[in-house]
């Protein structure tokens, strides 16, 4: 995929595929001490036994009913490990799942992180029902959104009725342009 953000929806709809009710997705960057980009994602899914994680790098291993091989993670993997980072994946049956990637910021060949503010804003839209976290960390500076803040503060609107996504999304991208300080990275 052209974008990480892609690439961690992809990775959050197979968090909600794998039947969790909470996904907690982190996305750190370090921009002026590690030049470190790195994402998080925790579910409480089913989660897999250690022969599936061994397996889950491999293009021709997939869960889907539907097609024979999954590039995703394979491929994303690849590219993390070309930019001078790495990933992880730890399961357990009954427990749920956390992967993380990571790359160097500056690395020429990194993907754009894309557009971070609407792979959430679709996570909030589509499985409202999920409790769905948000963390996003620059440098010392962060913040979160969760569902259940959301739910609260709305009460008996649901939050993913279209006044509230729009004000969500100023709310994404003014604590976005906050964090990175006016400037621009990708």
């Amino acid at each position: 995929m052209k974008e990480l953000s892609l690439n961690i929806l992809d990775i959050l709809e197979n968090s909600v595929h794998a039947g969790a009710t909470r996904i907690h997705l982190t996305l750190q960057e370090y921009l002026e001490t590690k030049d470190f980009l790195g994402f998080r994602i925790e579910d409480n899914g089913i989660g897999m036994d250690q022969a599936m994680v061994d397996s889950l790098f491999d293009p021709f291993t997939t869960t889907s009913t539907t097609k024979t091989v999954g590039l995703g993670l394979p491929l994303l993997k690849q590219e993390a490990e070309m930019c001078h980072g790495g990933c992880e994946l730890e399961s357990q049956p009954g427990v749920g799942t956390k992967v993380s990637f990571w790359f160097q910021h500056t690395h020429i060949d990194r993907p754009p992180l894309g557009d971070i503010v609407s792979t959430v804003l679709m996570m909030y839209a589509i499985h409202s029902d999920i409790e769905f976290i948000f963390t996003h960390e620059v440098d010392n500076n962060s913040f979160e959104i969760s569902t259940s803040e959301l739910k609260e503060v709305f009460q008996d609107v649901p939050i993913n009725n279209p006044k509230i996504l729009q004000g969500l999304e100023t709310f994404l991208l003014e604590n976005k342009n906050q964090l990175y300080g006016g400037k621009h990275y990708g």
